[in-house]
């Protein structure tokens, strides 16, 4: 796929995934200068979770699919980036993740594997990051609900297979075309692994 259309879907995906918190916002800043009181501590608590959203998901997106940074070689940081956004994926029965990675050029596969890990679960389950090049594994715990289908069409998009974009499947396209460049051989597991281990 041209760089230009996997730009196109990542900018897609990242404006939806970040417009219902931007509504929320205006919402809440539109009962604020209404001037009504009454409403005060649920405005207060609208902002406070929108922002904090928002701010875990900007970050991790940057982090994910912009231009190489220091932050990337940063273990700590890029681990504390990923569970931010996991946590705010979503809302009251967000997955866990396990994120432990030594290595700064496995950071950027990793952070796109974890996205892609809790695009498929239902909710709740656990997610576990660890390795490096070479002995890197991103997983799914085997108990955990999955969207199958969702699963299935991103196994087909890190195949290689000719499907049709669309804005969803941004991180895949991207994983793939990412790890394709840098002569990173992916393997997706089945059920019940659902992992993707690179080398």
């Amino acid at each position: 796929m041209m760089d230009s259309k996997i730009s196109e879907l990542i900018c897609t995906r990242l404006s939806h995934d970040i417009a219902g918190n931007i509504g929320a916002v205006a919402n809440a800043v539109e009962l604020l200068e209404e001037g009504d009181i009454d409403f005060l501590d649920d405005i207060k608590g609208i902002l406070k979770t929108s922002s904090q959203v928002l701010a875990a998901r900007l970050k991790f997106f940057r982090m994910t699919f912009g231009l190489e940074n220091a932050d990337l070689a940063d273990a700590a940081k890029v681990s504390a980036v990923a569970q931010a956004y996991v946590a705010a994926v979503s809302g009251k029965n967000p997955p866990t993740l396990a994120f432990s990675a030594q290595e700064a050029a496995a950071h950027r596969v990793m952070l796109a594997a974890v996205m892609l890990c809790a695009d498929v679960l239902i909710k709740g389950g656990k997610i576990t990051a660890a390795g490096r090049i070479g002995q890197a594994v991103v997983a799914v715990e085997p108990t955990a609900a999955i969207n199958s289908e969702r699963w299935q069409r991103i196994r087909d998009i890190l195949s290689g297979a000719e499907i049709e974009a669309v804005a969803q499947d941004a991180p895949a396209f991207f994983l793939h075309e990412f790890c394709r460049e840098r002569h990173i051989r992916l393997v997706c597991g089945e059920r019940p692994e659902l992992s993707f281990i690179w080398e």
